[in-house]
């Protein structure tokens, strides 16, 4: 019994010195602006790395980042910096968030991540109807796949998923994307009707971004249930497209992937 109070109160402390930091924080950035964050971000510029960045995140004529600029800043320094500017004012990070520079943009969802996590319910739903009415900025799949299941995805684990359904029909490829990460929250949860459903909608989808955000969906449903993915798989991978069934059966045994691979053909 000794120990388990011990255990109980040292687990006290600890998150009440988190709580004190987190407003302490709060205290100090919340007449900060956008530029200064930006400035912030320019410190860590590199050009070497924003050359890989650029090539990485396909931002050549007619690839899915056209246009896209990278200043070459690595997601753990942008992180560092959204710890810092973590209270910035909705009007500031909005200003982040429609930069044409990526990681400014990566720094907006960071920060709004953190709001929305400690955020009461009103600021919550703010956040998230903030974040559905700026899908055009939310325009790469790392900024997606670091925001969707955290975001949309929690705010919706008990609630009515519609939504979801009418991304998964948008012309937007990042609205597509962003309804299927959007389940990776459920399937944390051990529930995985959503991301079945919506993988069959998006399975005759054109967009390889598709295939594999689905794929991956997939596979972490079978992290969790194996019996369910092959289930859902045994009818349909024959039409699945070839980069979502890879995805998908990543991490079967080799005498099974091979087995699916060749029905596939």
């Amino acid at each position: 019994m000794i120990y388990i109070r011990l255990e109980r109160g040292q687990w006290q402390l600890f998150y009440r010195k988190k709580y004190k930091l987190f407003y302490k924080n709060i205290k100090k950035s919340s007449l900060m602006t956008a530029d200064q964050a930006s400035r912030a971000l320019y410190s860590y510029a590199s050009p070497q790395k924003a050359l890989i960045l650029k090539s990485f995140f396909k931002t050549g004529p007619g690839e899915y980042g056209e246009g896209d600029i990278f200043i070459g800043v690595k997601v753990p320094e942008t992180r560092k910096i959204a710890l810092s500017f973590q209270a910035l004012s909705i009007p500031e990070i909005l200003k982040l968030l429609h930069s044409r520079i990526h990681e400014e943009r990566l720094l907006a969802i960071l920060i709004l991540i953190r709001q929305y996590k400690y955020g009461s319910l009103p600021d919550q739903k703010r956040i998230i109807s903030l974040y559905l009415n700026n899908t055009q900025f939310i325009n790469n799949w790392d900024l997606i796949d670091l925001s969707a299941p955290h975001l949309l995805g929690d705010n919706l684990k008990d609630r009515p998923r519609k939504i979801l359904y009418q991304l998964a029909g948008s012309i937007s490829l990042w609205e597509r994307r962003i309804a299927i990460v959007s389940t990776f929250a459920f399937i944390r949860l051990g529930e995985f009707k959503d991301t079945l459903q919506l993988t069959d909608l998006l399975i005759t989808d054109e967009e390889d971004l598709i295939h594999k955000a689905c794929g991956w969906m997939l596979r972490e449903v079978g992290k969790r249930n194996i019996a369910t993915l092959k289930s859902f798989l045994i009818h349909r991978h024959s039409r699945m497209p070839r980069t979502m069934l890879r995805y998908a059966i990543e991490k079967f045994p080799e005498t099974e992937r091979s087995a699916f691979l060749k029905k596939k053909t």
